[in-house]
């Protein structure tokens, strides 16, 4: 959206951005530039331009214990229902149902215990080994398996049997103030899972499994339910294979600690994950790092058939803050995010599949894709970084979100991206300092740079926006804007530099923009006196009869921008309407064939970088002026043209025209522009939320209330 109309329309358009950087060409200057953006984004990102399987190997080592071997000279525990029995070198102590090991060994474990526990507190230094083979444990009281001390504790799942874990509701602790353990199967030490067979984890009490050092998966299949989080390394959580279903009412996975940078990691490299929870699917508390693996994460109950009301209402609020959560707190505070982590989301591989109630992929710092096929459905944002999102490869497909992708900075330089967003495509967020100096500085850090990759939009907001800058010096990006007046197709605040790729965008013609005229590559703007339907395909040939650019876009329009390496200074061009084309079509898109049957609408000649058309031929552009119909550098509106239907003038401003989509349609015009004002201060940090409800209640208006989710959907 406009920056001033979107502020009004959207309230609290900060709290939800998306955004893109980086782009190459041939041209030195830009090539600079693009390569200074790409090693500044780098430096954003904890992983830099290293390999993302690289990354892990330096920061997950696998000892050869870790990984299953055959086992021999093992201390045998029978367990009896109501008791247990041991035969072997190993020292166990059998009290009741209470079952410990106290020495370092190999303890193999069958049979079931109807209501005891297996404790591992060992006197010696070694690895203690639980082969699990067909054993099922539960407590009523505490932790099924509790390693209280040892030095490392592995536990091998033999192949063909299913083992089962389970807790009561209730915890018995001999001291009021403890609260560990507090998991089905619990270890205050480094903890492996291996082997091939099943493991079955009922937590009725509060984690799945847990361990309060590293966490390391290397084989398995791992079924666990969970009343809070399924799976919770404190230190590391690490996953080199096995398959993991997590069923949970808290987080999937997750890694807690946040008093050392070089921990809180969760780090995959491979495995099958199946992951339904009520929070956040995976949840790093530094870095989430995946190179490779197989997963379908659903958060949050997913994302909300009516993600409309979702997005604004939580604009709208203007306090959620869903980066955090609060157990002692209302479900308000609660995060309901895809994939997650304060750091990094760095993603390599592998295959993910996320479905979440608030963002897909979210990172209160930086996220960086190299590979993977991603599709992604989201309530809010699809992938968003609080500070720099970095792309150099991969398959992303965000088929639903509020906004698509969303950060200060964006680099995009290799991979296929495809999404769908009810508002903004690609958004450069604006920041939230208040000191206006601080924020001139950061505007100009605000970039969108695309280098190369294909990037197809369908945004009903604006495809492109920038709080800042866009860069675009190679690619292909194709935008489907939006249909209403109120938003356009690009929208930046600074400039759009061009100097490589093609560059299709079309959508409505009231907040049209066209790239900056100090771009090296032409481009050209052309406006219709009537809004053309969806398909109509848009013919632009040299004076040779050759193809520059066919194209059907896919909803209406009234404005369409082309910029191609191939339009030249001085060359004479036609574009027509309609017809069709004999070419391969892909997104609209038309490579090859014959064009015919179309109705020419303009002749025309370049002169300049931008080329400014409507149906007479080449038109001269009114600037209003930042914020206004436009903006700087891309001229909007056509000397001649009506404003569109709805818009109201206000000196170089333009009003968000009154409709359904106006949470404030029904104001007059003075108590509207109050009410901007108040919001924008709120906004700019000038005013708190609290004083901004105030001053909205004494002119009689009050904020949307933020929606809360449905049964199926809302966070437990």
């Amino acid at each position: 959206m406009r920056k001033q109309q979107s502020r009004f329309m959207k309230i609290s358009a900060s709290l939800l951005c998306t955004s893109l950087l980086f782009a190459c060409s041939n041209d030195s200057a830009s090539v600079k530039n693009t390569s200074e953006a790409i090693v500044k984004a780098e430096s954003l990102s904890t992983i830099g331009n290293q390999e993302i399987a690289s990354v892990i190997s330096e920061k997950v080592q696998y000892a050869d214990e870790d990984f299953y071997s055959d086992w021999e000279n093992a201390t045998s525990i029978q367990l009896n229902g109501s008791s247990a029995s041991s035969k072997g070198d190993g020292v166990v102590i059998s009290d009741k149902h209470t079952v410990t090991i106290k020495s370092a060994g190999v303890y193999t474990i069958q049979g079931k215990l109807d209501d005891g526990q297996i404790i591992v507190e060992t006197e010696d230094d070694g690895i203690v080994r639980l082969v699990l083979d067909g054993a099922e444990i539960h407590s009523s009281t505490s932790s099924a398996i509790y390693v209280k001390q040892a030095e490392k504790t592995v536990i091998s799942l033999e192949e063909g049997t299913e083992n089962v874990l389970s807790d009561g509701e209730n915890y018995v602790y001999e001291n009021s103030e403890e609260d560990e353990p507090n998991a089905a199967l619990f270890s205050k030490d480094d903890l492996t899972i291996n082997g091939s067979g099943k493991l079955v984890v009922n937590a009725n009490f509060n984690d799945g499994i847990t361990s309060k050092d590293q966490l390391k998966i290397t084989g398995g299949n791992m079924e666990i339910h969970a009343v809070d989080d399924g799976m919770l390394g404190r230190d590391l959580l690490a996953v080199k294979d096995g398959s993991i279903h997590i069923e949970a009412d808290g987080d999937g996975m997750k890694s807690t600690n946040d008093q050392d940078v070089s921990k809180g990691i969760i780090a995959i490299e491979g495995g099958t994950f199946d992951i339904l929870t009520a929070d956040d699917g995976i949840q790093a508390e530094t870095s989430l790092l995946i190179a490779d693996g197989d997963f379908t994460v659903s958060s949050g109950g997913g994302s909300s058939e009516n993600i409309k009301n979702t997005g604004m209402d939580r604009a709208a609020v203007g306090e959620m803050d869903s980066d955090t959560k609060d157990e002692s707190t209302d479900s308000s505070t609660l995060s309901a995010k895809g994939l997650k982590a304060n750091e990094e989301v760095a993603i390599g591989g592998g295959k993910i599949i996320v479905d979440s109630f608030d963002d897909a992929i979210h990172s209160n710092n930086s996220i960086t894709i190299t590979g993977g096929d991603l599709q992604v459905a989201a309530g809010d944002d699809g992938i968003h970084a609080d500070t720099s999102i970095l792309i150099k490869g991969g398959s992303i497909d965000i088929t639903k979100s509020y906004e698509g992708i969303e950060s200060e900075a964006i680099t995009i330089s290799d991979g296929k991206v495809r999404l769908k967003a009810l508002d903004d495509g690609i958004n450069i967020s604006g920041g939230e300092n208040s000191d206006q100096t601080a924020q001139q500085t950061a505007a100009s850090d605000r970039l969108l740079s695309i280098s190369g990759g294909y990037i197809y939009v369908d945004a009903d907001g604006d495809g492109l926006d920038s709080n800042g800058s866009i860069s675009m010096t190679g690619g292909t990006v194709l935008v489907n804007g939006p249909t209403n007046n109120g938003n356009g197709a690009l929208d930046y605040d600074q400039d759009f530099e061009i100097s490589g790729g093609v560059l299709i965008a079309a959508g409505s013609s009231g907040m049209a923009m066209a790239t900056s005229e100090e771009s090296t590559q032409n481009t050209i703007l052309m406006s219709y006196p009537k809004t053309q339907t969806a398909g109509t395909l848009i013919h632009l040939e040299d004076s040779e009869g050759q193809n520059i650019v066919t194209f059907a876009p896919e909803k209406d329009y009234q404005s369409i921008v082309i910029s191609s390496p191939d339009l030249a200074k001085d060359g004479s061009y036609t574009l027509s309407s309609g017809g069709i084309s004999s070419g391969k079509e892909s997104d609209g898109l038309y490579e090859g064939g014959d064009y015919s049957g179309g109705e020419k609408t303009t002749e025309f000649l370049i002169s300049d970088s931008v080329t400014w058309l409507n149906e007479s031929g080449i038109t001269t552009t009114k600037s209003v002026g930042p914020g206004g119909m436009g903006g700087p550098g891309g001229k909007g509106a056509q000397d001649g043209m009506d404003r569109p239907d709805g818009m109201q003038a206000n000196g170089d401003k333009q009003l968000p025209p009154q409709g359904k989509e106006d949470p404030f349609a029904d104001l007059d015009q003075e108590t509207r522009e109050q009410v901007q004002s108040i919001l924008e201060q709120q906004r700019d940090g000038s005013i708190t939320s609290e004083e901004a409800k105030k001053q909205l209640e004494k002119l009689g208006v009050e904020l949307p209330q933020r929606r809360e989710p449905d049964s199926q959907d809302k966070p437990k």
